[in-house]
């Protein structure tokens, strides 16, 4: 028996895991590295409207990961959205959302590559992040992934140095409340792309929409852990935003390099920066190498599919890992790392990925009452949240993100055609 995605069938998984357990996970795929290097570049859009911006991209956050929970349940295979897509919309759409999750996931690697080398050598981030895309993908084509141990520990880690932050900084001197008050000039433009922006921070929430397989009654557990983890993770975000704004006001937020390490400098706790900088990098590394690690496996799928070429879909005899795939996402991550800034980086992913989960949303719509939709209302939100924060991006992101779109969608066309003449199904 082959799964969709080239495999073979395994045993069914056990249905050992909690609300609290799903919970867990949820928090440790989004507690990360995001918060470290969405902040600044969503302070320059939004100003003092930076916490208005946050509550926006956790809804839309909620309604993707509502969506995708309900598609889950219902095609319990490995693709996401690449294959939802596929199942309720067309091949096309399922193959629109694929390329628009490894454009965007790629981005976001270069983004916690540079992420690494901002914190951990400022005046060499390029080259120290295109070192550590070079190591992060030799481990994973040597076969070596992160351990649930090690998984923990990062976040442990994460949450010990975010909440080191929020202490010196409400407890400093140099607090001033007077920074969070949103003026009445506050400008929705700037809000929306800043939420844009900050979409990227809350990467990694529809881990627990996968998790159908692994739950206890999952029709109650899923919806039960998707807002509690979310939830979660906005506070901790939220506490992180208020935290720096009161150090260093939008302006100072908005100019710095590396917010959290600059913000406890300017609460007077120099002696925590050498920390800052450690558990940031340390954070990035590990989000980093899931990355690769996802966006190779979603490439060996469509490879596998020829939807990209075929040769992608070889996995190495001994290493069990998809290698070519891996080294041509390095290859290219490597060149964005060398190349782009953090910010260009994170408009251009949090477009790709907003894309990717319109077409979840539009998924989820189709589904029937029988097939466990969400309240149409979720869908409706979340898909005209991701078409609105999409394109309220910088226009550099825009722009370049749906050029990279429609050469896919041509490249798509092209193939389709020349299969259609060849009496092949496409």
């Amino acid at each position: 028996m082959t799964k969709p995605d080239g495999g073979t069938a395994a045993a069914a998984l056990q249905r050992r895991l909690g609300v609290g357990d799903a919970v867990v996970i949820g928090l440790g795929s989004m507690i990360g590295a995001g918060i470290f290097a969405a902040l600044a570049p969503a302070a320059s859009a939004a100003g003092s409207g930076l916490l208005v911006a946050l509550g926006l991209a956790g809804l839309v956050a909620y309604c993707n990961a509502t969506s995708s929970a309900r598609l889950a349940a219902r095609y319990p295979a490995s693709g996401g959205t690449y294959v939802y897509g596929r199942e309720r919309l067309g091949d096309f759409w399922g193959y629109l959302a694929g390329w628009g999750f490894i454009v965007g996931k790629t981005a976001s690697c270069a983004a916690m590559a540079l992420t690494v080398g901002a914190y951990a050598w400022p005046g060499q981030a390029h080259a120290v992040a295109v070192a550590a895309v070079v190591a992060l993908t030799v481990v994973n084509y040597l076969g070596v992934q992160k351990s649930a141990f090690l998984t923990r520990l990062m976040v442990a880690v994460v949450l010990a140095v975010l909440a080191a932050v929020v202490t010196v900084s409400l407890t400093s001197p140099s607090f001033e409340a007077a920074r969070l008050v949103v003026g009445s000039d506050l400008a929705w433009s700037g809000v929306l792309q800043a939420a844009g922006l900050l979409f990227f921070a809350f990467a990694g929430y529809a881990r627990i929409a996968t998790l159908g397989e692994e739950v206890r009654d999952p029709q109650r557990t899923i919806p039960r852990a998707i807002p509690l983890a979310l939830g979660i993770t906005l506070v901790v975000y939220a506490l992180v935003a208020v935290a720096v704004l009161t150090v260093l006001g939008p302006q100072g937020l908005s100019e710095a390099t590396a917010p959290l390490s600059e913000a406890v400098q300017a609460a007077g706790a120099g002696w925590l920066t050498p920390v800052v900088r450690a558990g940031a990098a340390l954070a990035a590394l590990g989000s980093l190498l899931a990355l690769i690690l996802g966006v190779s496996r979603t490439t060996l799928a469509m490879a596998r599919d020829r939807h990209l070429p075929h040769a992608l879909a070889a996995v190495h005899p001994r290493n069990q890992v998809p290698h070519r795939a891996e080294l041509v996402v390095g290859a290219v991550v490597a060149v964005l790392a060398a190349t782009a800034d953090v910010r260009g980086s994170i408009g251009f992913s949090s477009f790709g990925v907003l894309v990717y989960y319109a077409i979840a949303n539009a998924s989820a719509w189709t589904l029937t009452a029988a097939e466990g939709r969400p309240a149409r209302i979720i869908p409706m939100v979340g898909l005209a949240g991701c078409l609105v924060l999409a394109f309220a991006l910088p226009g550099s992101s825009v722009i370049t993100g749906a050029a990279v779109l429609a050469a896919g969608a041509a490249a798509c066309g092209i193939r389709r055609t020349i299969a259609a003449r060849k009496g092949r199904r496409w």
